[in-house]
């Protein structure tokens, strides 16, 4: 058992880390299972892979509780109107909530269709090897071609219910493609069509909490929820590791991108794509 949990916290440091750079984390999830495999059933693993982000999610739902609450007086720049209950509703913050629900639509629509099909056909090495590399080529290139030119939104207050949308489609491909990365599909189709760095970053770390609470719910239905002591532990302890370590990340990557752009995490994705195709290609004939 101190070896599972051992092996949890590996996997939860490695959730917390790649769930918010744009380097895919179901991706590293599956590669690093590949030499480090919880002594589990496939049904318990392939719900884990999920249900962990959970953790990584709350540490969004922590940093940016002033922005994401939408009701309170207190520094309240926009209340619905002058009446008391009026007074305690922020309606920046609920068109902000309203925008993601509309950028939330296309992958939870294709999700609950073909989450199973994805499951059977597209998780693997190959998949992820590939959809490594065409994001890592994608963000290299639209940096380049960003490079000196003034972003054309720079709020979250300035996204149109258009751009959500937009920004939406772009995290299908992640739903779809494991490896594309939630976090790397949105960023590129914000910046691709001239959204700021930190706020594609932002909007993104937002899109996760309604697309990943839903994805979790669906994997803990679909598995059930008699968890023995065992699964449980596992569980628990792989999303406070992942929490802990999401709340370094994502404070690391807010201050990164003020200074730098993504085409490091572009290189980062080539390189590791190409070794994946390398190591499975290898392992495919020995076999």
């Amino acid at each position: 058992m101190i070896w599972e949990i051992i092996k949890t916290i590996i996997l939860g440091i490695v959730e917390g880390v790649t769930e918010w750079l744009p380097i895919s984390s179901t991706g590293h999830l599956i590669l690093v299972e590949e030499f480090l495999n919880l002594d589990k059933s496939e049904e318990f693993k392939e719900m884990f892979d999920v249900v962990i982000q959970l953790g990584a999610i709350m540490a969004v739902v922590v940093i940016f509780w002033k922005k994401l609450w939408p009701f309170g007086r207190k520094n309240n720049a926009h209340p619905l109107n002058k009446t008391p209950f009026g007074k305690m509703i922020k309606t920046d913050i609920f068109m902000m909530w309203f925008k993601v629900l509309v950028a939330c639509l296309p992958a939870a629509v294709i999700g609950l269709l073909l989450d199973d099909w994805i499951d059977e056909h597209l998780y693997n090495p190959w998949t992820v090897a590939v959809a490594l590399i065409f994001f890592g080529i994608a963000f290299i290139i639209i940096e380049n071609w960003n490079n000196g030119k003034k972003p054309k939104i720079n709020t979250i207050a300035e996204l149109g219910f258009n751009t959500a949308f937009i920004i939406g489609v772009f995290q299908l491909i992640a739903a779809i493609f494991p490896g594309t990365s939630r976090s790397g599909a949105t960023i590129v189709g914000a910046l691709l069509i001239g959204v700021s760095r930190t706020v594609a970053a932002e909007f993104t770390f937002y899109l996760a909490i309604p697309v990943m609470f839903g994805a979790s719910l669906l994997k803990l239905v679909k598995f059930g929820f008699n968890f023995t002591g065992s699964e449980l532990a596992v569980l628990i302890t792989g999303m406070i590791v992942a929490f802990l370590v999401s709340v370094v990340v994502i404070k690391f990557l807010m201050d990164y991108i003020k200074k730098h752009d993504f085409k490091v995490f572009g290189w980062y994705r080539i390189v590791l794509g190409i070794l994946v195709l390398i190591y499975f290609g290898a392992k495919a004939i020995i076999k």
